[in-house]
């Protein structure tokens, strides 16, 4: 009878430890920052727009952007977290003390990911905690909120992991989250409901995979939803197993790891 599997825990844990404390080393810029940046965007939508658009689809307008302005700094956190946490062993050489050691590249993913993922939850946490300062927050759904913060942050963990892979230097890992992943975000109902759009544009708009991870997100919150939920929930593990299948490329054929 074949045994399971064992992990290398204590490689895991070192590794994890590490990238925690490197977080807590950069407090401001990891932590601090983003959440300041987040009470503006509460400051500037919620009072200069709130005023003008009472509610949307029953809910206050200050209240409705929770989810989106969560999803933003989740995405953007998530994938800044994963891609330096890589690229940066990679760039001082200590990458390949790392592969040379018996650690299996499962074990390295859980390590950097998990370590990403971790810090990108406790922002997201944070963040949800500073609107309550702001607007009325209610959670029909915590447990499926939950479910997507770890999944969502897991998913793009992932993804900025294959990008601090794919980066030749510091400029390359902004390109994706800057000109891609943020517009998609303002694009995607952060700050709307898609339903307001004209219907040509509502269509257009569904062709942009952000929409449907805020729209869950969102529906975890009021019960409301621009798509349905369990299509939201299926395009997330859709993109969270491309990009682990990616991740198992990668560690497979060695790319821009081992030359």
């Amino acid at each position: 009878m074949s045994q399971p599997p064992s992990f290398n825990v204590h490689a895991i844990r070192a590794i994890y430890r590490f990238e925690m404390a490197r977080a807590f080393r950069t407090l401001w810029q990891s932590i601090v920052s983003p959440v300041i940046s987040t009470s503006l965007y509460f400051v500037v939508f919620g009072s200069a727009i709130g005023s003008r658009m009472t509610q949307v689809d029953g809910v206050t307008y200050g209240a409705f952007i929770v989810p989106g302005l969560i999803m933003l700094s989740l995405f953007t956190q998530s994938v800044s977290n994963g891609s330096f946490g890589i690229y940066f062993p990679r760039f001082t050489g200590t990458i390949y003390e790392v592969l040379s050691a018996p650690v299996s590249f499962v074990e390295i993913v859980i390590a950097y990911v998990g370590a990403a993922a971790s810090k990108s939850l406790l922002l997201g946490l944070i963040i949800l905690a500073t609107s309550a300062l702001f607007v009325p927050v209610e959670i029909q759904h915590p447990v499926w909120m939950v479910a997507f913060l770890v999944l969502t942050s897991v998913t793009f963990s992932l993804f900025g992991f294959i990008i601090g892979v794919w980066a030749n230097g510091f400029e390359q890992l902004q390109i994706i989250p800057t000109l891609i992943l943020t517009p998609l975000t303002f694009l995607g109902g952060a700050f709307y409901s898609i339903n307001m759009l004209p219907p040509l544009w509502r269509t257009v708009t569904l062709f942009n995979p952000v929409v449907y991870l805020i729209s869950g997100f969102r529906w975890s919150f009021y019960g409301q939803a621009d798509v349905d939920v369990g299509i939201s929930l299926g395009a997330t593990l859709v993109f969270f197993f491309v990009c682990l299948g990616v991740v198992a490329w990668i560690f497979k054929t060695g790319y821009r790891l081992k030359n």
